[in-house]
């Protein structure tokens, strides 16, 4: 049995908590130490449960809390070469913090191997994660990339649980009042997946065999939760699949209470 929870998710902080046989990790490190804590009491998670902390990327919605955070509760974390290179040169993690490298081929965490793969997006070298516990079950996060590549899809293909970006609405994006350069850094192959790319993404993992989907990294200006999820519910529909029977869809909020997943 594993036990999912996304404290924060979207451009002001990411972070979700995975658990199982009593023991966890999480997947970034957004916002401040102190209001991650919070929200983990507040989900009644126990820090002292989290044995790791794993990285995606150096962006700082995905990396703010991690120095306190990590050496408060001298929990090691692991990254990217290149993403623990960048956090030591800018001076965004010290000495203190106990950085380990990433292992390709999965790292072993008592109830738990994490196995990642590259994502899209424009950092130094961002990965994603899949999940797996003791009783065969995947689950994997997928968020911070601008297309769906070949590695994505097969790392995805097959997983029980995937928590995937469907950050923006194309056309709220296009007319809205970004500045042109962030708009075509968003919508380039290294920036943030659209609720289009997301939904046609989700038929395909269906289809692969998975059965829970959660919608994350929702932009506040350009999306609105809804919105992703009917864009995604209609696509599967079309298929021919049937929500609550063929899989199962919701959105993360930006902050999340009482929203833990178990399975």
């Amino acid at each position: 049995m594993a036990k999912l929870c996304p404290p924060f998710s979207g451009s002001s902080g990411n972070s979700y908590y995975l658990e199982a046989s009593g023991s966890g990790i999480l997947i970034d490190c957004g916002r401040s130490a102190k209001q991650l804590e919070n929200a983990l009491r507040d989900n009644n998670i126990d820090v002292g449960s989290i044995r790791a902390i794993f990285i995606t990327h150096e962006h700082s919605d995905h990396v703010s809390a991690l120095r306190v955070f990590s050496v408060r509760h001298g929990i090691p974390v692991y990254a990217s070469p290149g993403t623990a290179q960048y956090l030591k040169s800018n001076g965004i993690i010290n000495e203190k913090v106990d950085m380990r490298p990433l292992t390709l081929d999965g790292t072993e965490l008592e109830s738990m191997c994490v196995r990642p793969f590259r994502i899209s997006h424009d950092c130094a070298e961002g990965y994603g994660y899949c999940v797996e516990t003791q009783d065969g079950r995947i689950t994997a996060f997928a968020t911070d990339t601008g297309i769906v590549t070949a590695e994505i899809k097969n790392a995805l293909a097959g997983c029980d649980t995937v928590v995937l970006e469907s950050n923006h609405d194309v056309g709220m994006l296009r007319y809205g009042s970004y500045p042109y350069v962030l708009k075509r850094r968003i919508l380039s192959d290294i920036g943030h997946l659209s609720n289009e790319l997301c939904a046609d993404t989700c038929a395909g993992l269906v289809d692969s065999g998975t059965t829970r989907l959660l919608l994350a990294h929702l932009s506040k200006e350009n999306n609105f939760p809804d919105l992703a999820k009917q864009t995604t519910l209609s696509r599967l529909q079309e298929k021919g699949m049937k929500q609550n029977v063929d899989f199962m869809l919701s959105v993360v909020p930006e902050i999340s209470v009482g929203n833990t997943v178990i399975y």
